[in-house]
């Protein structure tokens, strides 16, 4: 399939690369990393990373305003992006062909050639293998795109604690050091807080609320936000902070936006992904995310963790 893929990419002129909504870093380091990787191998061409902008991720890579007419007879990669309803900027379906590149459940086989491997740490290392399978056939690596490609890989590891991580993601993320850039500016850009965001941190931890059967839950209801003058994005960087407490399972965060309910879900072995299907969202076995439409349905959401917890 990599094969393909790149026998694709060498047939067109124009490549839009697009991921999710509400992006993370392994959204942005897949996408913006194979971008990067594509420039430099294919200066000739018209290579555009394109989506809403996500100002916490500024660091990583601003992408490209284009009108609508560069998606004619464009090639368009789609990375990290499990369901086709979750694809930013819906201009995709004005391309000539679809590539989807994925680590997440196939759930949803949109496209016209796919490559989905559930068993890569994260969409940035399976670009990263891209890049080793086509370097003898015109891919050449950056240095941008080696920083861009390890952001997403320490950000969707949880840097390199979680599950996923395997012998294969060390190997690959040793040669990316090997490459031009400072671990330590990256580091500090992914996770340095604001002062407001570690006082809503604090409230997290004084205020999470342990359930039966090793579930924990935490509400941050629009007011509570507001009193913390901390956007629903920045809440959303702290739903880890509850894996280090001993007797949880499985935890799930509540963030209220003007619309909907973001329900994000953790786990330390249970599988919730299927919970996350069911309210209108999905994931990894692991971590997933759903949405909620009112309070009511939270009581909802909990009954289905506790079930999942129960037998676990």
């Amino acid at each position: 399939m990599k094969e393909e893929i790149l026998e694709a990419i060498k047939q067109y002129e124009t490549i839009i690369i697009h991921r999710h909504v509400r992006p993370d870093p392994d959204a942005y380091g897949s996408q913006c990393g194979l971008a990067e990787i594509l420039k430099q191998s294919f200066p000739e061409k018209n290579i555009y990373a394109v989506g809403k902008e996500e100002s916490s991720l500024h660091f990583m890579r601003r992408l490209d305003q284009i009108d609508d007419q560069a998606f004619s007879g464009a090639l368009i990669l789609v990375c990290d992006t499990a369901n086709a309803e979750r694809i930013c900027d819906s201009r995709y379906v004005l391309g000539d062909k679809i590539i989807k590149i994925d680590h997440h459940p196939n759930e949803d086989p949109y496209g016209d050639l796919l490559w989905v491997d559930t068993s890569a740490s994260s969409t940035s290392e399976m670009i990263y293998e891209f890049y080793l399978s086509g370097k003898d056939k015109g891919l050449k690596m950056s240095d941008e795109a080696a920083r861009l490609l390890y952001a997403g890989i320490v950000g969707d590891t949880g840097r390199f604690l979680f599950p996923s991580t395997t012998e294969k993601t060390f190997s690959y993320v040793g040669e990316l050091i090997t490459y031009d850039f400072s671990r330590t500016e990256l580091y500090d850009s992914m996770y340095e807080l604001k002062p407001n965001v570690v006082k809503l941190n604090g409230y997290v931890l004084q205020n999470f609320t342990l359930h039966a059967n090793g579930v924990a839950s935490v509400d941050l209801p629009k007011d509570l936000l507001e009193k913390y003058e901390v956007m629903p994005s920045d809440a959303s960087l702290l739903v880890g902070v509850l894996g280090n407490v001993e007797g949880i399972k499985a935890w799930v965060f509540f963030i209220e936006e003007n619309d909907q309910i973001r329900v994000r879900l953790r786990s330390k072995g249970p599988i919730i992904n299927g919970i996350a299907r069911k309210f209108n969202g999905g994931g990894h076995p692991l971590a997933a995310g759903a949405s909620i439409y009112s309070w009511d349905e939270k009581e909802i959401v909990l009954d289905e963790m506790d079930k999942v917890c129960a037998g676990a």
